[in-house]
């Protein structure tokens, strides 16, 4: 719109020079006023398209070449840069409705309609030089055409699924997208509305494929998934990009609740093809509402908006889209890191579109680490703190389109209205400014707001619904002079100086120099010849003229200006702003016109062709003056414009100085003034010349008057001073006496109202005028009706506040205008309500507020406020003042803790009385909480020195109100004593109990935690306002979740709910990733309470939050995951229990929940709903996983429909059968070969055991035949054990060794004293005795056992080695020591649990786990001799018999019978069996020299070597004998008898054996030719003395089967074989042959056992088959009752596991493996000398080991798979371990079944167990050994007992001292 420069004139008063005159104001004036802002604009040529009949609705360009591209009903459109028509494409109209699919056939569609088809969008795909196209037919799908020619059509789908479904069906949806440049393709994003019910479905943002077989569909890509498309209905305004980011402009309810639209942007990442990055904000444009259309301008997002959806008002506001960015990186991260809240507590960030993903707590670097989110990134996020932006321009007409371009460094916004108007705005910074409207198309015709520009940025195309445009971005070369073009004020054109035209900036070559390129914001005036001097020039003579032209361009140094009178050139100097030009000769001048005196030319300042300043320059002919005049040519001569003389003699008029010598010149009057005088302002930014006149006065004095001048500066200011001086003549200054200034002064600044214009300065003469606007102005400047000699009626805009007590008091203030002039006006001009209102002096504000007190009034008296100035009428309020009396009525609550902190609820009437309202409670203030209601007073108490009674106080001003009917009541502080569970996710929510005593009392109860953050928020949190209230009706809000405090901590809390007085229900607050806890407390009002001393010592503990996996992991979250009813739903994650327990997991799918049955670290299990449920929002269903405030949404459910069968005949059954048989096979055999690869591990799987059942189908007829020998060996064992009995070791015996494996017997003997010593012996045993009795404090020995493990040089041995000594020192008291060992693994449970409790057990690494082993084996002693026992022994002998039937090697170790690979015997070896008769007195008890001898026959091979076929004698002489009593046979020597003195000693090496390239044979039976029945017998050594050893408490040495002879029998480089020869290798490859690579090479062999060599493990296997699964019988047994002791652990163990809501199976089903069955069975089957008196040799050792191992794999529950690549003895076991896995699951199940153990009949137990090791010596020597371990850390232990305050009353580090004082003989300070 087009107006005048407002005129804010500053007057200038006249100023003097050395003296100054009387102070007055001048008449005279000048007035400038700027031209108008907006010129005409100059008729500009538009090219236009349009096409009859045909609505158009959408523009697209393509990149570079140009061509336009318009989708308008049933056709497309491509058009010419110059708007030509280059071809149509007919789109419609088509046979269609928008309740069907697609279709081919008419016939699938009965209400189908021809439909026209309305373009929805169109896009450019540069890349693959294609249009995309998508209509509003056929459920918006799309299409694409060629660039080149639309008619061309590239793609259409024929039968396009939903998921092609692209833009909306519906008129007024509005679609709207972008084609983004992926790195192998381009992709489409498209935005849509929410449209018919068929694409219902369509999510509002897709990104899309436009390439590979299914273009348009959005299968694997984002999508924006919303739960309830009916809430989140958005409505998209414009989809914009710039280098990285894609925004989305759109509009739409807040939420449900919220009937509002606001405006939103959204943001996504332009490489971001899932929508990981999705972030969104509101935008505000102050004072309006909705965004109508959106354009990206360089470094802002540029916004339209109106008031309201009809609003006819519209503004411009501008974004920065560095503050967007920042915005949306603060919701991100709040989002990634803290679960959406803000430093302040409120919740700043959510997931929004209704799905149930949430704001998580992830490390603190995910936003850098995932600049555009990732799967496991919440999304979608909304932030909720709104961008604004103040509106840069306000129309007057809704805005339907806009554009932005950014050249010559100015920004200009290309508005289109709803009228059809197309505004040029000029964005100045925080301004925006039309410059240029123009109607476009039919009036009344919206512009679309597809407003596009150019690629060269010239041209803007303009589209209307009946035609395109082109416009030009700016008609520079229309303006055809400078003024035109600087008055256009197009900040894209300008003055270009040298080159004489109006130009763009880049089109003017030398327009980065000073003055070369004049911009009219800039420069406001041309180039212009401001001054010339001489002002005109005598024709008759040739002189120099001096033109001022300031801002004159520089040029080169070969440049030159010239000047130009009229024809004549003529060179022009210059000097800065100083140009020299000689004028032409008088032959050069045209002549005088006729009757004039002089003649007028243009001068021009030229520069080449080019004039660049001009003015008019005339040359005089005096001669020619008189002529004019000849009745009075002096007269006429003197008084002319020149400066022409007279010479009365000649009677000449001559120019010059004078006339001719000696002749008396009369001047011209223009030299009556000696010079002219000019005075001189130096205003801000530039110099202003004014006239002046001299007046003479008496004597040599003057005055000179200044003209006065109105100014309009660029500062708008009420007064000025500037410096001033005069000159005189041609530049000549007088001196100034001293620094002189003149005020200017602007009396319409600073005086709003006639009060503050008449309260002015009357030296300024300031009136109040009304005419026109009415203002304050310069008296001469108003004219002379128009002065208002007394103001208006004073105005009353404000009164506050509005009702007071009637005692009055009150101090009421007004605000409004014209309120007085001074004090004095006012001074008794108050009434309030009719009574008067005492104003006070110090508060009243000129013309603007008066602050009175209110005087006292009847109550209930109201009325206005009035304000009546003599001589004015009364200024009225429309506000009415109260007079009324407040009462108080109740409280709520009656009471609270002595603490304070009660938010108390005053109730009464009228208490919105007054603004100055203070409340007590007794003595003690009670702050309010505003805001203060009609009806309730919100305050919180104060902290009260007693309980009891006190009198509630409310004062309103200078009146006071007492409750004393219903006092508030101070009660003691609550207490807490309990609170539980201690531990809880970072996202929080979980449910603490917390019980306590008086807790009803309190308001508020918070659990609140203190965190300490890595880096402080950069934006200013507030502070916590315990329930801040916007309004009275509004609800009193929850406080903030976190909040910031000193030192950059942070507090986050949640309120509890209050149960009753004993209970409180909590929910944890919710902690930030980055936070590290440092305090977790309870807030009871003012009582706070830490964790730690409610629950008794436990402090509080945050996990990280949970990760679960998406059910479908290859589909991505989009894609349905396919469930089967009836199956049980397993979700994978990490750290699942850590946190939470089964109970407290709530899983949905749709509305329904499914039941969670286990919970464990990594898994959670949850049983269905069996019937489909309905969605919870949309149209699929989710499944939602809830842990307190852990949302996790893992994607779409889809139930899979069971098949129905239907009954059929038998004949179609059949017939059905066959063939389904036949298309099966065929449908798997080609499965099979394509699927090769992914089945192979399968087959592998069936092929091996079908190869393992073939084997064993093949040596059945040996196995049963082995067995049947086995079968009677064992029969005559039982026979033999029956006498003798199953050589078990003694309890003693088997303690010591389960306590201390490795070591010798007899370790723990009491320590040899030394000489000297037996006066210490009573002190020691003394201390060590006080130490057993210091071991029953149980607080001693958990310190104890804490520090010790808390020691970094404490090793794992050290911690079996000390938990086994305190194992034998409390044996005696097993209770204590059963109820210790619960103790610490209770403690091992909670560490276990928060992080993964599967590992607990696991190993044994803590004192806990070694005392547990110690227990389980010492509660299982009976068991082992009473029911497993004997099939354990009976196995072990079954391995030593079947061993013994083949021969083994004694160098390798490798035996031809074995069940384990690796020492398996593998070459034939040739060998036969003899019978030797061994000579053995009749004695029990081994060899005798006696002639009596029995001959007892031993079966042994020729091919053993001496010391085995000993080995084998003493097994068959000392059978029944435990080994323990048996002598060594490494003590004994064979003797062979042969007749009567025949006697040969044999031995494994002498100088009979045979030695062969440095390989030594050990000698055999078949060496010494020793035949079958031969005599031999066992005699001592000689060496040995002679001596027989009978009762050798333990094996000396191993025998040579235990130790192979492999390399450490070498000796002199000869190396010992016996039945085959060990692999040589060099020594370079010994050195080796432990490498990675030789190691892998060793196992591949092992595994590629030939067939047999498996046949034979697998003989063996069968053979032991029925002693293995006896021996796993009576161990997983409960036919027998369960040993109580087992039944006590498992008891314990679900206990604890429901303690710490653990109820995965497979975590308790690992701890009762871990406890029971690896920790003490697998022990026992691997070790069995532990509990019998037996030799174990290496090869039974290693078929135990496979034995054990498939005890171990029947105990996982993980799936047991066997392939080629299995260790063999899985390959072994590989039918069993099911039916063994079967028998484990089945005893714990029957175990868990059973009745629980008693806490009497398991201490009755243990009572029982206590007393089989009476051991005192022993028990000593523990005492002694641990007291070493004590000793060792014993200033830690010191140190940790006395920091303990239990510790300290017990005093027990005295004790402790004092035991140290007897076992050391250290004096101590006792």
């Amino acid at each position: 719109m087009c107006h005048a420069a407002q005129e804010m004139p500053l007057l200038l008063p006249y100023a003097r020079g050395p003296e100054m005159a009387p102070r007055r104001l001048l008449g005279a004036r000048l007035l400038l006023m700027l031209p108008l802002l907006c010129p005409p604009p100059a008729p500009t040529r538009a090219h236009r398209f349009s096409a009859p009949n045909t609505t158009l609705h959408h523009l697209a360009l393509a990149p570079g070449q140009g061509a336009l591209y318009v989708g308008a009903v049933n056709r497309l459109f491509q058009l010419s840069p110059e708007l030509q028509l280059e071809s149509v494409a007919i789109t419609g109209p088509v046979l269609d409705s928008p309740d069907c699919v697609p279709f081919r056939d008419p016939a699938e569609c009965p209400q189908a309609r021809l439909t026209d088809n309305t373009n929805q969008l169109l896009l450019v795909s540069g890349r693959a030089r294609e249009l995309v196209a998508c209509g509003q037919v056929r459920q918006g799908v799309c299409e694409k055409r060629r660039l080149e020619d639309v008619a061309e059509l590239l793609y259409r789908a024929e039968d396009p699924g939903d998921g092609q479904f692209v833009a909306a069906n519906t008129l007024g949806v509005p679609t709207v997208g972008l084609v983004v440049s992926g790195p192998d393709q381009d992709l489409l994003l498209v935005a849509r509305g929410l449209a018919g019910k068929l694409s219902a479905g369509v999510p509002p943002l897709t990104v899309r494929q436009l390439a590979g077989p299914q273009p348009f569909s959005s299968e694997g890509l984002g999508r924006l998934v919303v739960g309830d498309l009916s809430d989140y209905n958005n409505s998209y305004v414009a989809a914009l990009a710039n280098a990285q980011s894609a925004y989305f402009v759109f509009r739409r309810r807040g939420d449900r609740a919220q009937a509002e639209y606001r405006s939103y942007v959204a943001r996504v990442c332009l490489r971001d093809a899932n929508l990981y990055s999705y972030v969104e904000v509101p935008l505000s444009c102050r004072g309006h509402g909705l965004v109508q259309a959106a354009a990206l301008a360089p470094g802002a997002l540029l916004g339209a908006f109106a008031a309201g959806l009809r609003g006819v008002q519209a503004a411009l506001c501008a974004f920065p889209l560095a503050e967007l960015d920042a915005s949306m990186e603060r919701a991100r991260r709040l989002c990634y890191t803290a679960g959406g809240r803000g430093p302040s507590g409120t919740e700043e960030a959510t997931v929004e579109y209704g799905v149930t993903s949430r704001c998580v707590t992830l490390p603190s670097d995910s936003p850098e680490s995932y600049p555009c989110g990732d799967e496991h990134t919440p999304s979608p996020i909304a932030g909720h703190q709104p961008v604004e932006a103040g509106p840069l321009l306000q129309l007057k007409h809704s805005i339907s389109a806009v554009a932005a371009l950014q050249a010559d460094g100015h920004t200009i916004a290309f508005l289109g209205d709803v009228r059809g108007q197309l505004h040029k705005v000029f964005l100045n910074g925080t301004q925006g400014q039309v410059y240029h409207s123009q109607q476009v198309g039919t009036p009344g015709s919206a512009i679309s707001p597809d407003l596009l520009v150019d690629s060269s940025g010239n041209h803007l195309y303009v589209l209307t619904s009946q035609q395109v445009a082109r416009v030009p971005v700016a008609a520079c070369p229309q303006l055809l002079d400078c003024s035109s073009c600087l008055q256009a004020q197009d900040p894209l054109c300008g003055w270009c100086v040298l080159q004489g035209r109006c130009t763009r900036k880049s089109q003017c070559r030398r327009a980065t120099q000073p003055n070369q390129w004049l911009w009219t914001y800039e420069d406001s005036l041309c180039l212009h010849i401001q001054n010339v001097l001489p002002a005109h020039h005598p024709r008759q003579e040739q002189g120099q003229v001096t033109l001022l032209v300031p801002r004159l361009p520089t040029l080169a140094m070969d440049e030159y200006f010239h000047c130009a009178f009229g024809n004549y050139d003529s060179l022009a100097h210059v000097e800065g702003p100083q140009v020299a030009c000689v004028t032409p000769p008088q032959d050069q001048l045209p002549l005088n016109p006729p009757g004039t005196d002089h003649i007028t030319l243009p001068l021009a300042l030229m520069f080449e062709d080019v004039p660049v300043a001009a003015t008019n320059f005339s040359f005089y002919d005096c001669s020619a003056v008189t002529a004019l005049e000849a009745a009075a040519p002096c007269r006429a001569c003197v008084g002319s414009l020149w400066r022409c003389h007279w010479c009365p003699q000649s009677s000449h008029c001559v120019y010059g100085e004078h006339c001719p010598e000696g002749e008396r010149t009369i001047y011209s009057t223009q030299e009556g003034l000696p010079a002219s005088y000019h005075c001189w302002l130096e205003l801000p930014g530039q110099l202003q010349r004014l006239p002046a006149s001299l007046e003479e006065v008496a004597g040599d004095s003057g005055l000179i008057h200044c003209q006065a001048q109105q100014f309009q500066p660029s500062m708008v200011q009420q007064e000025l001073p500037v410096p001033i001086y005069v000159t005189r003549g041609e530049g000549q200054r007088l001196d100034n006496a001293h620094s002189l200034h003149v005020t200017l002064y602007d009396c319409a600044v600073g005086h709003p109202d006639c009060s503050h214009c008449q309260a002015a300065n009357g030296s300024l003469g300031c009136l109040w005028c009304s005419h026109g606007q009415p203002a304050c102005r310069y008296g001469p400047l108003c004219p002379p009706g128009a002065v208002e000699p007394l103001c208006p009626t004073p105005r009353i805009e404000t009164v506050e506040p509005l009702t007071g007590p009637p005692e009055g008091g009150l101090v009421l203030t007004i605000q409004g205008s014209n309120l007085g002039r001074d004090f004095a006006d006012v001074q008794d001009a108050v009434s309030v309500a009719g009574w008067p209102c005492r104003p006070e002096p110090s508060l009243y504000r000129i013309s603007t507020r008066i602050v009175c007190v209110t005087s006292p009034a009847p109550n209930r008296t109201m009325g206005p406020i009035q304000v009546a100035i003599k001589g004015r009428p009364p200024g009225i309020s429309t506000q009415y003042f109260t007079y009324q009396d407040p009462v108080l009525l109740s409280l709520s609550p009656q009471r609270g803790p002595q603490a304070g902190g009660t938010q108390l609820t005053i109730h009464g009437q009228r208490l919105q009385t007054g603004g100055n309202i203070s409340a007590f409670v007794g003595s003690q203030p009670c702050p309010i909480q505003e805001p203060v209601c009609p009806e309730a007073i919100v305050c919180h108490t104060m902290p009260q020195a007693s309980p009891g009674d006190a009198v509630v106080r409310v004062v309103f001003g200078q009146a006071q109100r007492l409750l004393l009917a219903s006092p508030f009541h101070y009660t003691a502080n609550p207490q807490l004593v309990a609170a539980e569970p201690s531990v809880s996710f970072r996202g929080g929510g979980r449910l603490i109990r917390v019980r306590g005593t008086g807790l009803d009392v309190v308001q508020q109860p918070l659990l609140s935690v203190w965190l300490e953050i890595s880096e402080r928020a950069a934006v200013k949190l507030q502070s916590q306002d315990p329930t801040p209230r916007s309004s009275c009706e509004a609800p009193a809000a929850a406080p903030q979740a976190c909040t910031q405090l000193e030192r950059g901590w942070l507090q986050c809390s949640s309120v509890c709910s209050i149960n009753s007085s004993t209970l409180l229900l909590c929910r944890s607050p919710a902690v930030p990733d980055t936070a590290s806890p440092r305090r977790v407390f309870f807030s009871l009002d003012n009582v706070h309470v830490d964790f730690a001393s409610a629950s008794g010592g436990q402090d509080f503990l945050y996990q990280p939050n949970p990760r679960l996996a998406p059910l479908h992991h290859e589909g991505g979250s989009t894609r349905p995951y396919r469930l089967k009813p009836g199956h049980i739903l397993d979700v994978e994650g990490e750290g699942l229990n850590l946190a939470i327990s089964k109970e407290e997991v709530r899983v949905h799918i749709g509305d329904s929940e499914c039941l969670v049955k286990t919970l464990t670290l990594t898994h959670l299990y949850c049983e269905p709903p069996p019937q489909v449920p309905q969605p919870s929002n949309g149209t699929l269903l989710q499944f939602v996983v809830q842990m307190g405030n852990v949302r996790l949404v893992l994607g779409p459910v889809q139930y899979e429909a069971e098949p129905v069968l239907s009954a059929f005949p038998v004949e179609a059954q059949v017939g059905l059968g066959v063939g389904a048989a036949l298309l099966i096979t065929a449908v798997l055999l080609l499965t099979l070969m394509y699927r090769h690869k992914s089945k192979q591990a399968m087959r592998d799987y069936q092929k091996v055991l079908m190869q393992l059942e073939n084997l064993e189908i093949g040596v059945g007829d040996q196995c049963r035949k082995e067995f049947t020998d086995l079968m009677t060996e064992m029969t005559d064992l039982s026979s033999d054990l029956e006498a003798s009995g199953i050589p078990f070791v003694d309890y003693r015996t088997y303690v010591e060794r389960v306590l201390f494996p490795g070591r010798n017997s007899g370790t723990l003997q009491p320590a040899v004293e030394g000489p000297g010593e037996e006066g210490r012996r009573a002190p020691v045993h003394q201390g060590l005795m006080q130490l057993s009795n210091l071991l029953n404090s149980k607080l001693f020995l958990l310190t104890l056992i804490h520090t010790l493990e808390g020691q970094p040089s404490f090793s794992q041995r050290d911690r079996c080695h000390v938990a086994s000594l305190l194992s034998l020192a409390l044996h005696s008291k097993l209770e204590y020591l059963t109820e210790i060992m619960r103790t610490l693994l209770s403690d091992l449970a909670s560490h276990y649990v928060r992080k993964n409790p599967k590992l607990m057990l696991r190993r044994t690494e803590t004192m806990a786990e070694k005392l547990l082993t110690n227990w389980v084996s010492i509660c299982l002693y009976a068991f082992l001799r009473e029911v497993a026992g004997e099939p354990m022994y009976m196995l072990l002998r079954a391995i030593q018999y079947q061993v013994d039937k083949g021969p083994v090697d004694a160098v390798t170790g490798k035996a031809k019978r074995t069940l384990n690979d690796s020492r398996l015997l593998r070459e034939d070896v040739e060998f036969r069996a003899l019978t030797l008769m061994v000579l053995a007195s009749p004695g029990p008890g081994g060899p005798s020299r006696s002639n009596t001898a029995l001959h007892i026959p031993t079966r042994v091979f020729d091919t053993d070597t001496i010391t085995q076929v000993k080995e084998k004698v003493l097994d068959q002489i000392y059978k029944g004998t435990p080994f323990s009593q048996r002598p060594s046979a490494h003590a004994l020597d064979l003797e062979w008898r042969s007749g009567l003195a025949g006697h040969l000693t044999l031995s494994d090496e002498d100088v009979t054996s045979v030695t062969q390239n440095r390989w030594k044979r050990l000698n055999t039976l078949q060496h010494y030719k020793v035949p079958d029945g031969a005599t031999v017998r066992l005699i001592p050594q000689l060496h040995n003395g002679g001596g027989i050893i009978s009762q050798s408490l333990a094996p000396s040495c191993p025998s040579g089967e235990n130790t192979p002879m492999l390399e450490d029998s070498e000796e002199g480089g000869v190396r010992l074989w016996h039945l085959v020869k060990a692999p040589e290798e060099p020594e370079a490859a010994k050195a080796r042959r432990s490498s990675l690579r030789d190691r892998e090479r060793e196992r591949a062999r092992a595994k590629a056992i030939p067939e047999i060599y498996l046949t034979r493990l697998l003989s063996m296997k069968g053979t032991l088959q029925k002693f293995v699964d006896d021996a796993f019988q009576a161990i997983l047994s409960v036919n027998r009752p369960v040993p109580i002791a087992v039944k006590y652990l498992f008891d314990f163990l679900d206990e604890l596991a429901e303690k710490h809501s653990i109820e995965d199976p497979e975590t308790l089903h690992i701890w009762k493996t871990n406890s029971l069955l690896l920790r003490f069975w697998v022990n026992t089957l691997k070790n069995p000398q532990l509990i019998f008196d037996v030799r174990v040799s290496d090869n039974v050792d290693a078929v135990l080991a496979v034995i054990a191992q498939t005890f171990m794999d029947s105990c996982t529950v993980s799936e047991h798979k066997v392939g080629r690549d299995s260790p063999v003895n899985k390959l072994l076991y590989a039918r069993e371990i099911p039916r063994y896995k079967q028998m484990v699951e089945r005893y714990y199940s029957d175990i868990r079944q059973s009745p629980p153990a008693s806490y009497q009949e398991m201490n009755s137990a243990l009572t029982e167990l206590s007393g089989n090791y009476t051991s005192a010596p022993h028990c000593l020597q523990a005492l002694q050994e641990l007291y070493t371990h004590i000793h060792r850390y014993y200033d830690q232990i010191i140190g940790a007992l006395e920091e303990d305050p239990v510790g300290q009353k017990m005093q027990l580090a005295c004790r402790l001292q004092q035991i140290a004082a007897l076992v050391e003989n250290k004096v101590t300070e006792l």
